[in-house]
């Protein structure tokens, strides 16, 4: 017997950051949304916990204990006094450090199969508290649709979305590390205010589902950082608004970056 789940990546449509806290995280307004563009993760029944991964920039997947997947499994079958006997494959689509919780998503993914192969029927509740352990980003990935994360990000709040919103994204050769984008935020935002609020034009934006109102309110305070450490990253944002985007941002902590098109048709051109 095997399990497969699908899970998506996400885009920061709104990631305001605070300062850093005495715990070294940052507290966010942190707006979540998941975009067509997933893993699979695939669970079954093994005689030790083992990860394989196949796919776009699957050489720089850890397949040890520390891969957020294996994580993930260990912290569900140690809340249920079972081994975490499994094999985890994860096929990529998401790209690798690339800003867009790939690494989550797999995460998530992960617990999901793995309650339903071991039928430990655990509570949203408590899947959710395993995913904020692991990571800021996961429960978002276990939720999905849209979401305002407070706290560290790990706080979610349900938000509607009115309409469908078309998204182009470019992939950078190389990655960015999150905690050295947080590490430059803070050397540039020395005074960064202690607790972020989303922009209420930017939510009505998403309930509505205006494009254009959403393209301009659109930010991402981590951006300066992840252009400062990845100077590269300004021309591909300024290739794709040449090429219609309505908003050019990077994606999270990079460098992935995002582009909001005006319909379907723009997202082609702006692609291409």
């Amino acid at each position: 017997m095997s399990v497969t789940v699908r899970v998506p990546a996400k885009v920061n449509v709104q990631l305001a950051v605070g300062g850093a806290r005495p715990d070294g995280f940052h507290d966010l307004a942190n707006v979540f949304l998941a975009v067509g563009l997933y893993d699979a993760v695939t669970v079954e029944p093994a005689d030790s916990l083992t990860v394989t991964c196949t796919g776009p920039g699957s050489d720089q997947v850890p397949l040890d204990h520390s891969n957020l997947a294996a994580r993930a499994a260990i912290a569900l079958a140690g809340r249920h006094g079972i081994e975490p006997h499994v094999r985890i494959h994860i096929a990529k689509d998401i790209p690798v450090a690339g800003g867009m919780a790939g690494g989550s998503a797999d995460a998530a993914g992960a617990l999901v199969a793995c309650d339903a192969l071991w039928g430990t029927h655990a509570s949203r509740d408590e899947l959710l508290d395993i995913c904020a352990e692991l990571g800021s980003d996961v429960p978002f990935s276990l939720v999905g649709g849209a979401a305002l994360g407070t706290g560290r990000g790990e706080q979610l709040e349900p938000l509607d979305v009115g309409g469908e919103f078309w998204w182009v994204f470019a992939v950078a050769d190389g990655g960015l590390s999150t905690p050295a984008v947080y590490g430059e935020f803070d050397r540039l935002s020395p005074h960064a205010p202690p607790a972020p609020v989303a922009s209420p034009a930017l939510l009505d934006a998403l309930r509505t589902g205006d494009v254009h109102a959403l393209a301009a309110t659109v930010t991402n305070d981590l951006q300066p950082a992840a252009l400062s450490l990845f100077p590269a990253l300004k021309a591909t944002l300024d290739a794709g608004t040449s090429a219609g985007a309505l908003a050019a941002l990077v994606s999270g902590s990079g460098p992935t970056t995002a582009y909001l098109a005006a319909d379907e048709a723009g997202a082609q051109r702006i692609a291409a």
